[in-house]
């Protein structure tokens, strides 16, 4: 997340007055966005079923509906920072998944420690959807090997199989594919094919020639046809 990014919140309370102190709270608070705020739960389940919101606010005892059961209601909830004056609800918030718990009147340190944790809550998630993705899977000794994108060093293709050389292991990972079938696995701007027999991570060459590049103190061949793209791409990279 870049430091432009906020948090888009959504806040809910049947009283106007905890909506303003609620507002006044958020806008104290650099990652944090306030998109919509709401008297009635029913219709912020309706706005929040149709826009992005990654965090909500709300009361739990309100007239028609408790924020529990409002919470129940959304097709994809998002994180949950709850706030009452009545501590008896604590536990099934809990049992909601919620971020927080918060007893009014908030004092705004324990405002900015439950906001906090929700950041940080964020941070994890949007880091595993990038990491979502980051590998890919092969065969090889009648099991299918998870290979990090991050992992590998370099590969070789040899007649019938392929070798994957990784960072985390000394002896390299072989495979019945092709070096066609294994590039049409990797993102095409970070990894390139240098050689009839060599694809190599981009960010993993250490120093280059007009022949050859170096993986550390692996020297491998750049083929005459695959040098002028080769050298493109290496060029934006460095």
């Amino acid at each position: 997340m870049t430091t432009t990014t906020k948090l888009r919140c959504v806040a809910v309370d049947d009283e106007p007055f905890a909506l303003r102190l609620m507002a006044d709270d958020i806008a104290r608070i650099p990652y944090l966005q306030l998109v919509a705020s709401f008297t009635a739960p029913a219709e912020a389940i309706t706005w929040i079923d149709k826009n992005p919101v990654d965090l909500l606010f709300t009361d739990i005892q309100m007239p028609g509906m408790l924020g529990t059961q409002m919470v129940r209601m959304l097709k994809k909830p998002p994180m949950i920072i709850m706030t009452t004056a009545y501590e008896q609800y604590a536990l099934e918030g809990f049992e909601l998944d919620v971020i927080d718990y918060l007893v009014k009147p908030i004092p705004f340190e324990r405002f900015q420690k439950a906001v906090s944790k929700a950041l940080e809550q964020f941070h994890l998630k949007h880091q595993k959807k990038e990491e979502d993705g980051r590998f890919f899977f092969v065969r090889a000794e009648y099991k299918e090997i998870k290979i990090l994108y991050a992992d590998i060093l370099y590969i070789e293709g040899l007649k019938d199989y392929v070798k994957i050389f990784l960072g985390s292991q000394s002896r390299p990972v072989m495979t019945r594919l092709n070096l066609k079938a294994v590039e049409s696995k990797l993102p095409p701007e970070e990894f390139c094919r240098i050689h009839n027999s060599f694809i190599v991570p981009l960010s993993k060459i250490t120093s280059s020639q007009r022949s050859q590049v170096f993986v550390g103190p692996v020297a491998i061949p750049v083929g005459e046809k695959y040098a002028p793209e080769f050298r493109k791409k290496y060029r934006q990279e460095a």
